[in-house]
């Protein structure tokens, strides 16, 4: 039996002239990109990679090293695709991204929308963003919001993204892909929930508590221990809103103390959710391409076709450029079953060459590109 150091010395032997031709092939590639760049021509040419891979698994022996040379040189000809998208950055032919660096956003002279009442917690997020004297005023709905920038009614819209203990806000990942508005900012949120009456109300009067479906799921463990009845209506000011309007000394909302005050309402119990550490991410979103100098943060979505490797493929261009990718959602595509919009975050700046580099390599190899914004 040859001796296992032996086996070894071989491998590396291998290894070695695997990495001599890997560069080989890597120089040949250099050419194929200069070539490219002198006659205008795309880096991905996905008839001919499927045609070749199809070739190259043909030379193997076996199906299991079939699949194994297909997926090797899958990787291979991913690293040639960067390659090249790098040399066409270099060489400045690969397009500039449509975003406008700006120096700061004007917080001051601007006019903002948020979805539903005062005492809403958009309504204080949009306050903290924007400060205390901007021009503000609200829509009943998401949707209204996004016409309102949209048609230019609104330089500005808050909306809540994403909330520490409940998760995602869906419907905005919905909004985000199907308008052309663009995410320039965040803010987060500490959510404190109380729980809120009519004045004179105790806490033993109390039979039913109304709120958002999220405000009620992140208080979900008091709520149980009490066992009232429960009513969802739009967002916790409405919350508020209905019963200051009934005047009912069995019902009460979840809501912020904000809303308290604004609609007169009593503390019965201050935070109530289950988690005190709570937080909401809000996003500011408008109508115009642009980014602040110092922005930190990327987001982009995108579809894929549906086949195996495919989204680590789009992936790879996130880490082969040494970004750091901080969150990944998927929506169902409306119509397409088990097909889905991807939305990914990570960090950088658009100005950025590994930013770019990334960017371009994604949108040659994904269907229906976005980018949401830098902030």
């Amino acid at each position: 039996m040859t001796d296992l150091l032996e086996l070894r010395d071989q491998i590396d032997e291998i290894d070695r002239e695997i990495v001599r031709l890997f560069e080989k092939r890597m120089d040949v590639c250099r050419q194929v990109a200069e070539y490219k760049i002198a006659n205008g021509k795309k880096v991905l040419d996905r008839e001919r990679e499927m045609e070749k891979l199809k070739v190259l698994g043909g030379l193997a022996h076996n199906d299991f090293n079939r699949h194994g040379v297909q997926e090797l040189f899958q990787q291979i000809m991913s690293m040639s695709r960067k390659l090249q998208y790098q040399l066409l950055a270099k060489e400045g032919v690969s397009g500039s991204l449509p975003f406008t660096q700006i120096e700061r956003i004007d917080r001051k002279h601007c006019r903002v929308v948020y979805q539903g009442v005062e005492g809403a917690y958009q309504h204080q997020a949009a306050l903290e963003y924007f400060g205390e004297d901007v021009n503000i005023f609200h829509m009943d709905n998401w949707r209204g919001c996004m016409e309102a920038i949209k048609e230019g009614m609104a330089d500005y819209a808050v909306f809540p993204i994403e909330n520490s203990s409940a998760g995602e806000v869906n419907d905005i990942y919905d909004l985000l892909e199907e308008y052309e508005n663009y995410i320039v900012g965040e803010q987060i949120l500490k959510i404190h929930h109380a729980l809120l009456g009519v004045p004179g109300a105790k806490l033993s009067d109390i039979r039913t508590v109304c709120s958002h479906p999220q405000a009620l799921m992140q208080c979900a463990d008091y709520l149980e221990r009490q066992g009232w009845e429960q009513e969802q209506v739009a967002n916790t000011a409405m919350a508020a809103e209905k019963v200051a309007a009934d005047k009912d000394r069995t019902k009460a909302a979840i809501g912020s103390l904000a809303a308290a005050k604004h609609h007169g309402l009593q503390v019965l119990r201050e935070q109530i959710n289950d988690n005190r550490l709570n937080s909401t991410r809000f996003i500011i979103v408008t109508n115009r391409k642009m980014y602040e100098k110092d922005a930190k943060k990327v987001s982009i979505c995108f579809e894929l076709p549906h086949k195996s490797g495919s989204l680590y493929s789009i992936l790879s261009h996130i880490i082969y450029n040494d970004l750091n990718m901080c969150k990944i959602e998927s929506r169902p595509i409306p119509d397409h079953n088990w097909e889905y919009h991807f939305f990914v975050d990570f960090d950088g700046n658009l100005n950025d060459s590994a930013v770019k580099n990334a960017i371009r390599g994604i949108m040659e190899e994904a269907v229906n590109f976005k980018i949401l914004g830098n902030y």
